[in-house]
C-alpha cells in the first residue's frame, strides 16, 4: 500500500479525503501522524500558491508525497472576498459561525449573491514536478442557514440549480458535486493511471 500525506488537520477534509484515496490503494496520513512539523504561513494571494507552500514544504520535511489543498469561498458581490482568506475570514482562532455571521452581515444590502468555492490540489512528489488540479462549485449566497452536514459555509451556501444548501447534502452526494470532491476525483483519475 502507498502512503500519501494529506496536508490539514482539519478533521472534515481527512475524512472526505481518505474516503476516496483508500479504496484505490493509499494509506493516508494527516498532519496528525507527525510530532514535529514546520510551521508554514499561508501567505500566498492564491489558493495555487498556499497549496503549493502547504505541498512542498511539507514533503521536503517527512521525505514523503503530499497532498495539499487550499479551498475558499469566492462571494461575486465582495470582490471574490472571503478568498483565501476563508478559514479566517472573521479572525484568527474564529468558529465557523463566526465567519458566516460576519459573511451574512456583509452580504446584508447585495442583490447579487452569486458566489462559488474553489478548490485547488498541489501534489508533490519526491523527485516530481508539481501537479495541480482545480474545481468549483458554483451557486448564490442564502439569507438564512440551512442543513446539519458539512462544515464551514456550507449551510449559507445555495447549489446552483439545485436550490438546496450545502450543508442539506449527505457526505456521499457532497462528494459527488462539490468542488473538494470533484477536484479530488481528478486527482483519483490521475493517481489511476
Amino acid at each position: 500500500m502507498k502512503e500519501i500525506v494529506i496536508a490539514t488537520k482539519n478533521e472534515h477534509k481527512v475524512i472526505e479525503m481518505k474516503k476516496m484515496l483508500e479504496p484505490i490503494g493509499y494509506k493516508v496520513l494527516t498532519l496528525y501522524d507527525f510530532l514535529e512539523l514546520p510551521e508554514i504561513i499561508e501567505d500566498g494571494e492564491t489558493f495555487k500558491e498556499n497549496a503549493y507552500k502547504k505541498a512542498i514544504t511539507l514533503s521536503k520535511y517527512l521525505n514523503k508525497d503530499v497532498i495539499a489543498d487550499d479551498s475558499g469561498l469566492e462571494v461575486f458581490a465582495l470582490n471574490n472576498e472571503p478568498g483565501v482568506y476563508s478559514a479566517r475570514y472573521a479572525g484568527e482562532n474564529v468558529s465557523y459561525e463566526d465567519n458566516n455571521k460576519l459573511l451574512l452581515k456583509n452580504m446584508e444590502n447585495k442583490t447579487n449573491r452569486k458566489a462559488r468555492f474553489v478548490t485547488t490540489i498541489c501534489l508533490y512528489r519526491l523527485d516530481k514536478d508539481p501537479i495541480y488540479f482545480e474545481d468549483y462549485l458554483v451557486g448564490e449566497i442564502a439569507k438564512e442557514y440551512k442543513g446539519n452536514n458539512g462544515f464551514g459555509y456550507d449551510p449559507i451556501f445555495i447549489v446552483e440549480n439545485f436550490n438546496k444548501h450545502l450543508a442539506e447534502y449527505s457526505l456521499e452526494d457532497k462528494n459527488l458535486i462539490s468542488h473538494r470532491g470533484k477536484c479530488v476525483q481528478k486527482l483519483i483519475n490521475y493517481l489511476k493511471e
